[in-house]
């Protein structure tokens, strides 16, 4: 039986959470997560997966788990450093340095573990880490982990950027100083302003560091947000997962060989944790030569990103800056966005509301990610069901 305090705690910090609106319901699946998904007997068009090019149920990718599994079994038996090693796991790691177009490449069992790995396996207490505000929890979490001086840097703010690093390279307190940001913020579908981030990088001898979880399979013609800019060769750790575009599980870190070799003696979770499932190796590889041979899925993932954003902007819907096909409706009130995702799941859309800490306290939204296995006929609904609920909430 749980203690008393544990249950005052509990019960307690439940039940603000409840009365402010920020209290997380989980709703289970009982379909696959495509573009249209069942949730207690209903349909809804799904607008709130990471699956943006639809390969989380592409027939493709199922065959080449398939033959995996039936070749190696369904776990891989042990840790990369032991025995766990398969020869799939290298043929995934040199197929992932092909398509990031660096030297060398190690794939982790999922995205957060890449940056609780890669940052403190390199970074120390003797060092400084200029982080963006916005930055993913993983990120936040791995500069914790290192034990790093943490300088944070106003959102995509280059002044406030160059005047952190000068002030930390002046003061002559840090031996190794590292700038640190996601390629595509996930909750307003930003850019990081890459060239000059690289640009001040070099003035100031920092480490550069792109989590690209959002923006690989979605920018670069699907290579990412750093060959986007042509930048590949000027990126110290290019990171990303391979639960969202992929449509598989899983994380990895690119860039130089003499960086990898270091992850794979260094970085805890590659050394601590049993390696990813041989299944899953086949159908990430797999995912991604599809992508090294076509733009087809990245093609269409944009221009069904482009019509509904353009369809929520017509209707009065604040829907920020996104510069990717992520596209929040920014709401506001906590209680209202949560009741404005109710009424969409009601209408037959489910677009789950984002609030704090996910996103600052005073900007909850509905986050919509259509993807490439979207019709337009889905996306159609779905700009009616918002403006009908848009309408009848005074939202628009």
């Amino acid at each position: 039986m749980s203690s008393r305090g544990l249950q005052e705690f509990l019960q307690e910090n439940l039940a603000e959470l409840k009365s402010k609106g920020l209290y997380n319901v989980i709703d289970p699946l009982e379909s696959a997560n495509g573009p249209v998904i069942t949730i207690k007997g209903k349909n809804l068009v799904n607008l709130s997966s990471n699956n943006y090019l639809g390969l989380a149920t592409d027939q493709r990718l199922k065959d080449a788990a398939y033959q995996a599994i039936e070749k190696y079994g369904v776990g891989a038996g042990a840790v990369r450093t032991i025995n766990g090693t398969l020869d799939i796991h290298i043929t995934l790691e040199k197929t992932l340095a092909e398509f990031k177009h660096t030297e060398a490449a190690i794939a982790y069992q999922s995205g957060f573990n890449c940056n609780m790995a890669a940052i403190s396996a390199v970074m120390d207490k003797n060092d400084a880490i200029l982080s963006d505000e916005l930055n993913h929890a993983s990120i936040i979490d791995g500069c914790r982990l290192s034990k790093a001086k943490i300088i944070r840097v106003n959102h995509s703010d280059m002044d406030d950027l160059r005047q952190k690093a000068k002030e930390a390279r002046e003061s002559g307190l840090y031996n190794k100083i590292m700038v640190i940001t996601d390629g595509v913020f996930s909750m307003d579908g930003d850019i990081a302003k890459l060239p000059e981030i690289v640009e001040i990088a070099e003035e100031f001898d920092l480490i550069t560091y792109v989590d690209d979880a959002h923006g690989s399979g979605v920018l670069g013609k699907g290579a990412g947000t750093v060959k986007h800019f042509g930048l590949s060769d000027k990126v110290d750790f290019q990171i990303g997962t391979l639960s969202k575009a992929i449509g598989v599980v899983g994380g990895y870190v690119a860039g130089k060989q003499e960086l990898i070799n270091w992850l794979k003696v260094r970085s805890r979770p590659f050394l601590f944790s049993t390696a990813l499932t041989p299944g899953d190796v086949g159908a990430i590889t797999k995912a991604i030569n599809i992508l090294t041979e076509s733009t087809e899925l990245h093609d269409r993932l944009w221009e069904n990103g482009n019509y509904l954003k353009k369809g929520l902007k017509e209707l009065g819907f604040n829907i920020g800056d996104s510069e990717t096909p992520i596209t929040p409706c920014i709401i506001g009130d906590e209680i209202k966005t949560q009741e404005f995702s109710k009424r969409l799941y009601e209408e037959g859309v489910y677009a789950k509301a984002i609030v704090f800490p996910t996103v600052a306290k005073g900007t909850g939204r509905v986050r919509n990610m259509p993807t490439a296995a979207h019709t337009k006929e889905m996306l159609d609904q779905a700009l009616a069901i918002y403006k009908k609920v848009g309408k009848e909430m005074g939202i628009i």
